[in-house]
């Protein structure tokens, strides 16, 4: 049978360069070379493409632009070409793509902005599309397509502008300490501050904005934070449930990949009605946003056990000890099984 050639991209000019880099090695080590013919297209920090051809560690342990082994190279939004252009010293090489796994976090990659180039160049994409990408980033815009929905999310204000002291305090008003201070489009809580009284909003504000040029004011959630992996396109699967145990503070970036004071609970410790409710809501959040391949719904179990959105990542994590494989895990899939199927989906799609 013919291998089917997949393009990887990872790294991106992203804040979450180095989480792509662990993620895209643990997707291409896992693909069979005898049914895959692999691709590596690699992003810079500084958003420089290249087709990468050296050995698979140098990307985990980014020597990756140094190796030598690397060409200018960009994806064609030719439909003609349906694939890669390389540019090797004097020669130019077109390299048709079966599908492209994008493994790119945060802005410049799971925004909806790479699925976009590949949408146009008609090459398959494994995960969400680019109106349910874009949509999934914003914050703002994700909230209030659940909210439409008919799923709980926790009040809130946007600032889409700097604004003074005093037309701050004025715009929170209406909200309860403590609030979450965050960047609109922005992955892997960066920028996000969580503030207990009004003399901390201003600099909050003001590191939000370094990320991103609207931000969310919101309450924080009484209870802890539960998520959910889904997959599929027309007809969804559902992973097994986890829980965030936080000691203290909220699961910042230090916390998602260094645990060191928080604990992952696979399964989530709660009932089972209230497990099969927040699986429903989550597939209804995932359909509301018009997700395909598949994402980790993240949301929040009150004490009340009242379920409330929190966010939709279209490219989670994605190492082998990541919250998405593992949740999948849970219902007997492994990891080579997940990234078989998610390629399968995109090319069905």
């Amino acid at each position: 049978m013919e291998r089917i050639r997949v393009a990887v991209l990872f790294g991106g000019c992203s804040t979450e360069y180095e989480v792509s880099l662990q993620s895209a090695h643990a997707v291409i080590t896992s693909l069979s070379p005898a049914k895959y013919d692999l691709l590596l297209l690699g992003i810079t920090r500084e958003g420089a493409w290249m087709r990468y051809s050296g050995p698979v560690d140098r990307i985990r342990d980014d020597t990756w632009i140094d190796s030598g082994n690397c060409a200018t190279a960009v994806i064609s939004p030719d439909r003609n070409v349906h694939g890669a252009i390389e540019f090797n010293d004097d020669k130019v090489i077109a390299t048709r793509i079966d599908v492209a796994f994008p493994v790119l976090h945060g802005k410049n990659g799971e925004d909806g902005t790479v699925q976009g180039l590949l949408e146009m160049a008609g090459i398959p994409c494994v995960g969400c599309g680019t109106l349910s990408s874009a949509m999934c980033m914003d914050k703002d815009i994700a909230h209030r397509i659940v909210a439409a929905a008919g799923v709980k999310v926790p009040p809130s204000v946007v600032l889409s502008a700097r604004a003074g002291d005093a037309e701050l305090l004025r715009r929170v008003a209406s909200l309860r300490y403590p609030l979450f201070v965050k960047p609109a489009n922005a992955g892997s809580s960066f920028g996000i501050t969580k503030i207990a009284e009004a003399s901390e909003l201003p600099n909050a504000v003001g590191a939000a904005f370094e990320h991103d040029r609207k931000v969310v004011i919101e309450e924080s959630v009484d209870g802890f934070e539960v998520g959910c992996a889904v997959f599929g396109n027309s007809l969804i699967t559902l992973g097994e449930l986890d829980e965030i145990e936080l000691s203290h503070g909220f699961f910042d970036y230090t916390e998602k990949y260094t645990l060191k004071t928080s604990r992952i609970h696979m399964p989530a410790r709660i009932d089972a009605d209230t497990a099969a409710r927040v699986k429903q809501t989550a597939a209804v959040i995932y359909r509301a946003l018009d997700c395909s391949g598949y994402a980790r719904v993240d949301m929040f179990l009150t004490p009340e056990k009242e379920i409330v959105f929190n966010e939709v990542n279209t490219i989670p994590g994605f190492t082998a000890h990541s919250r998405y494989p593992n949740m999948l895990k849970g219902i007997g899939m492994s990891f080579g099984e997940i990234v078989d199927t998610l390629i399968g989906l995109a090319m069905d799609r």
